[in-house]
Parts: C-alpha cells; structure tokens; sequence
C-alpha cells in the first residue's frame, strides 16, 4: 500500500511551492492553511508531524494552497485573523486586520482605567476589530462601529457575537460624519480610515490591491493625497468628543505632518510610533 503524504511532507510541499509563487510568508501560509484544513490550532501541527492525511484532507488542501499560490491573503481562506490575542472572522468585504492597528487599542489601555464606564465610537469599523476588543478589553465600556458598508458591518456584528459583546456595541450603517447628527459625546474616538493615495495603492502588493476591498484602502472619491479623511474625522472629534476625551487615528508613515495640520485645533496633538519606529497612530486630547 502507497504510504499517504505526512504532516511534515505536505508542509514542506506547501511552503516550497509557495516561496517558488513568491508569494508572502511562505512558511507561515502553509502552516495556517493545513492547520484549517485538519481543524487544528497551527501548534497542533507540531505535536503531530508524523500523522498521515486522508484523501479528502490532501485535495481540500491542495486547492487551498493552489489558491494561496495565485495571491490570494491566507486570512480569507481560512476565514480569519488574530487581533490582539483574539481571532476575527475576515472575508473579501473587509480589511484585513494588521498588527500596527493593535497601537490604537495599546495606547487607549495606556489611557484609560480598564474598571472605567465610557462611550466610544469605532469610525470605519470594518471587521470590528477595534471596537469588540475595546469592549472586549472595558468590560464597562458601549458604543457604537460606524461603517459605509453593511457586508463590513455583517462581518463586524458577527465577530461581536463571537466574543460576547454584542450587548455593548450599536452598528451603525453611514460615513464618519454620521456621528455628528447623533448629538452624542463620546469619551474616546478610534479611527482607521483609508489613507492609502492612489500612487501608493498601484505600488501594493497584488495580495493587497487585488483582494482587499479599495474602499477600506483609498479616500473615496480620488485619494489623490490619502489624507482626504483626516479633515473630515477631525470636524467629527470637536463635534463629539467628551471634555478630556480621546482620539486616536492610525495613519500612513508619512502623514504625520498632514494629520497634525488637520488637528491643529486641538491643544494636544501627538504622533506615536509603531513597533517599527514609524509614525502610525496620531493622539488629540480635547
């Protein structure tokens, strides 16, 4: 009887076809790929390299991994991603969540005691990430995550369900200037908005610029700068900010000085960097 590929063979397969389609990561692709398709955390893999793959396992994935091979983001094929420590379900109509987003969530825990009671607003939910780990974060925390798209905000609402926080979190379909008719005051703001211009956006990684939702990417209608929304969320923080609020808005590498410009109403103004040392997220105090 013809021995049926490993664990281990079908990992080593994977990841030498991949780097052989250039794609990213690889390694980490095909690791995340076969553990969705045995139905194990990727750790389990280690644990059982030896174990030999049915039929049935071995086609679901080969075309996973035919798939990944012609660019398309390993977190759409398996359905999800982590977000600070918490897996979110991610599909097409979503951005895929980075880890330099988790410096928005970092510096509202820097800012905030984890027992308090406020009201935030996500603007430009996407797949929730920001809003259900805040709530998730401030148990005593509701809002409210503000997206253009409502398949966005069908993928958000299902990742609140998924982590228990649905109760606190009030989706609301409409662009960021939406928040301003509500009357409302809100002791922290989060934002990330599409900042990426339409010279940037041709130079992405296909991975990125074939797969991902443009809107989610690029200013509507041009992009011509990216920064088009800096104007706009800062018109939405003077409106509906709390006396000594908070809001925080990740931003591109070199937008620091156009967000500044856009903010420069507010007293307190400061950029923070990234775990790269890049300028990424831009804090306003009210």
């Amino acid at each position: 009887m013809e021995k049926r590929p490993t664990v281990r063979d079908i990992l080593t397969k994977s990841e030498d076809y991949l780097a052989g389609k250039g794609v990213d990561s690889p390694r980490l692709s095909a690791q995340m790929l076969l553990a969705h398709v045995l139905g194990l955390e990727r750790l389990g893999l280690f644990l059982d390299m030896d174990r030999p793959l049915s039929e049935a396992e071995l086609a679901r994935c080969r075309e996973l991994v035919a798939r990944r091979g012609k660019g398309e983001p390993a977190a759409y094929l398996v359905g999800e991603r982590e977000f600070y420590g918490l897996s979110f379900r991610v599909t097409p109509d979503v951005l895929i969540p980075r880890p330099e987003t988790e410096c928005v969530v970092e510096r509202v825990e820097a800012r905030f005691p984890r027992d308090g009671l406020e009201r935030f607003a996500d603007l430009g939910t996407g797949s929730g990430c920001l809003a259900v780990t805040l709530a998730v974060r401030f148990p005593g925390w509701s809002g409210l995550a503000v997206d253009v798209s409502p398949a966005a905000l069908g993928v958000a609402r299902e990742n609140a369900r998924r982590h228990g926080v649905s109760e606190r979190i009030e989706f609301v379909a409409g662009d960021f200037s939406v928040l301003s008719g509500r009357g409302e005051r809100f002791g922290c703001l989060v934002s990330n908005p599409p900042y990426v211009s339409r010279a940037e956006y041709a130079s992405l990684s296909p991975e990125v610029s074939r797969y991902e939702p443009v809107s989610a990417l690029v200013p509507h209608p041009r992009g011509e700068t990216g920064g088009e929304c800096f104007p706009v969320l800062a018109q939405v923080a003077r409106e509906c900010l709390s006396p000594g609020g908070v809001f925080l808005m990740e931003m591109g590498w070199t937008q620091a000085d156009a967000a500044r410009r856009a903010f420069a109403a507010f007293d307190h103004v400061e950029v923070i960097k990234d775990l790269a040392g890049l300028d990424r997220v831009l804090e306003v105090r009210s």
